[in-house]
C-alpha cells in the first residue's frame, strides 16, 4: 500500500478503517524487508506508528455516535430555531404586568387620601369594626353619614365598641382647626389666637372633668365677653335655674352629669368636629364650631362589674363665635361673643331640663319610639336641625337609630 494513503487511512476517525489500515500497512513493512528481522524500518519509527495508530493522530475527524445522528437528524426535520435538547431558556420578566399592577396601587393611594369618606362607603363603612385604626380629622363638612357599625354593645373595658366613634380622636385631638390667613381686622397671627381661644371654649365647655361632673364651667365663661348682657343673662338664669319656656338650658353650651346619677367611664371623650371662620359684622372674625361629642357613661350607683350597663350620649353642637373689633365693640382682651348655639343630643333625657344630662339607664327614661322622627346621631353631613326633638322638648325625643 502506498505510504501517503496508508497514513490517511490511519488518521480517519472511524476506529475500524484504523485497524485495518494498521494492519496492511505492517504486512508491506515486513514484506520490504523481506520477512526478516533487518527490516529497513527502525524499531523507533515502527513504535511511533503503532502509538498514533491506537491514539489517533492529532486532528484527525471524530465520528458521531448513533444518538448524536439521531438527534441530528430530527432537528433537521423540526422547523424553527433548534433548541439543545439539554438547554434552559429562562423565561422574559412580565415588565407590563408590574407596571400595570404598579399603576392601579398608586391610584389606589391617591383614592384613600383624596376622598376616604366615599370609599369608606363603598366598602361599607364599618369604622366600628376598625377599632384601633384612626379616622383622619375633619377637614370639611362630610357628604353622608358613617356605615353601619358592628352592633356591638359598650363595656366599661370597650365604652365605644361598635361605634363610629371607636375610630375618633381623643379630646381636643378631634376638633380640626384651620390654617390661619388675616381676615376682617386681625391679621393671620391674631386670626391664629382667636382659632386657639375658639377651641380652648369647647374644651372648658365640653371636656373639662370638673364640669362633666356637674361643676361650674368658670373657665368656658370667663372666655365670654362680659359686656354681652343678654348672653350674661342666660348664662345666670341656665346655671340657677333652667326653664324650658325661656329656653334657659345651660346643656346648649356645658356638658354636664349629674355625679349621684351617671358617671363616666375611664377618662376618654371621643370628638369629631372642625371649626371654619369668616369675616363677620363690622369687619369682625365670625368663628364657627360644629363638633360632635361622644360620652360613654355608667350608673354612678353601680358596682362596676363585667356586665355593668354602658350607654352613650351623644352631643352635637354648633357654636358660632364673633371676635370683636375693640374698636367698634365694647368687648375685653381675650374674649368674644356668641352669635348663636344649637343643640343635638341622644340618650341625655326627654323630660325637660335639668341643667344636667340624664342618661337612659335601664327603662325608666328610654326615648320613645317615634318612628316619625329617627335622628342618626353621627351623622355629620346635615345641618342641625332643632325640630328633630333630640334636646329635651314640650314633645319629647325623636328616636335614634343607633347610640
Amino acid at each position: 500500500m502506498d505510504r501517503y494513503v496508508a497514513e490517511l487511512l490511519i488518521r480517519s476517525g472511524d476506529r475500524d478503517i484504523r485497524c485495518r489500515a494498521i494492519e496492511r500497512e505492517r504486512e508491506s513493512v515486513v514484506s520490504r524487508a523481506g520477512g526478516q528481522d533487518g527490516s529497513s524500518v527502525s524499531d523507533e519509527e515502527w513504535e511511533r506508528f503503532l502509538s498514533e495508530s491506537v491514539a489517533g493522530a492529532p486532528g484527525a475527524p471524530v465520528e458521531p455516535s448513533a444518538r448524536a445522528r439521531e438527534v441530528d437528524r430530527r432537528l433537521r426535520e423540526r422547523p424553527g430555531q433548534p433548541e439543545g435538547w439539554r438547554s434552559y431558556s429562562p423565561a422574559r420578566p412580565r415588565r407590563k404586568a408590574v407596571w400595570y399592577v404598579m399603576g392601579l396601587a398608586a391610584v389606589a393611594l391617591l383614592a384613600v387620601a383624596l376622598f376616604p369618606q366615599q370609599l369608606v362607603g363603598w366598602f361599607g363603612g364599618d369604622e366600628g369594626r376598625q377599632d384601633g385604626v384612626p379616622l383622619a380629622t375633619e377637614s370639611e363638612s362630610p357628604r353622608e353619614a358613617p356605615g353601619a357599625g358592628s352592633g356591638l354593645r359598650p363595656t366599661l373595658a370597650e365604652p365605644f365598641r361598635g361605634s363610629p366613634a371607636a375610630r375618633w380622636a381623643d379630646g381636643a385631638a378631634g376638633i380640626t382647626v384651620p390654617q390661619a390667613k388675616a381676615t376682617g381686622w386681625m391679621d393671620a397671627a391674631q386670626v391664629e389666637q382667636a382659632l386657639r381661644h375658639s377651641r380652648d371654649f369647647l374644651v372648658a365647655a365640653g371636656l373639662d372633668g370638673g364640669v362633666l361632673r356637674g361643676e361650674r364651667p368658670t373657665q368656658a365663661i370667663a372666655l365670654l365677653n362680659p359686656h354681652q348682657k343678654d348672653v350674661q343673662d342666660y348664662l345666670r338664669s341656665a346655671l340657677s335655674s333652667p326653664a324650658p319656656a325661656a329656653g334657659a338650658d345651660p346643656l346648649r353650651l356645658f356638658s354636664r352629669f349629674r355625679p349621684e346619677q351617671a358617671r363616666l367611664v375611664g377618662d376618654v371623650v371621643k370628638t369629631r368636629g372642625r371649626l371654619t371662620y369668616r369675616e363677620g359684622k363690622r369687619g369682625a372674625l365670625e368663628v364657627t364650631a360644629d363638633v360632635t361629642f361622644v360620652y360613654p357613661v355608667t350608673p354612678a350607683a353601680g358596682d362596676g362589674g363585667r356586665d355593668a350597663e354602658v350607654v352613650r350620649t351623644i352631643v352635637r353642637r354648633e357654636v358660632v363665635m364673633s371676635w370683636d373689633n375693640p374698636a367698634k365693640v365694647i368687648t375685653e382682651p381675650g374674649t368674644m361673643s356668641l352669635v348663636s348655639y344649637a343643640l343635638d343630643m341622644t340618650n341625655g333625657g326627654c323630660s325637660g331640663p335639668t341643667g344636667y344630662f340624664v342618661p337612659p339607664f335601664g327603662t325608666a327614661d328610654k326615648q320613645p319610639a317615634d318612628t316619625a322622627r329617627q335622628v342618626d346621631p353621627y351623622d355629620r353631613s346635615k345641618p342641625i336641625d332643632a325640630s328633630d326633638g333630640t334636646t329635651a322638648t314640650d314633645n319629647g325625643c325623636a328616636t335614634a337609630t343607633r347610640s
